[in-house]
């Protein structure tokens, strides 16, 4: 069994960027994205995953997609917000934050692009970065934590797909 199971969560569907929103940090998922999300999450469900701690970006769009996600885990795990996970981020920064969760064994980070993409493949030592789609998942397992140990990616699920299993 793993040391640690890290999930890496990109947002559901938000508001476009525009007059609307002239701070993107304020931009909310939309509605449609909601209800997305709330699939994609039931998909987790059907798949058995849990999570003892969700950490997100503090964006808007960010901490709704991990309020959402918690709200149907039959786990209820706890979610907390850090810079590291901001799109002014950088890998080095959330890998100190997974180390202070140390203890937890199922870890979830909800995040942004470019930003999930490049961080998944540092961790898997890819030289090309991942690309998540909105709502997108995927699991990266560790037998020693980052940043000494290198993860092997378990999975890595389209959002389309875990609808379909919800």
């Amino acid at each position: 069994m793993a040391m640690l199971e890290l999930y890496l969560v990109r947002h559901g569907v938000a508001e476009d960027r525009g007059e609307d929103w002239p701070d993107d940090s304020k931009r909310p998922l939309t509605s449609s994205g909601i209800t997305k999300l709330r699939k994609e999450a039931r998909g987790l469900v059907a798949l058995g995953v849990t999570f003892d701690q969700i950490i997100t970006s503090p964006l808007v769009r960010t901490r709704q997609t991990a309020d959402v996600i918690a709200e149907i885990l039959k786990s209820k795990p706890p979610v907390a917000a850090s810079d590291a996970l901001a799109p002014a981020g950088t890998p080095a920064a959330v890998i100190q934050e997974i180390g202070r969760h140390a203890r937890k064994e199922r870890i979830a980070l909800v995040g942004h692009e470019p930003n999930l993409g490049e961080l998944a493949a540092q961790l898997i030592g890819a030289k090309a970065p991942l690309e998540f789609k909105k709502g997108g998942v995927c699991r990266i397992d560790f037998e020693v934590l980052p940043p000494k140990g290198v993860g092997a990616l378990r999975w890595f699920a389209m959002p389309r797909m875990l609808r379909s299993l919800a």
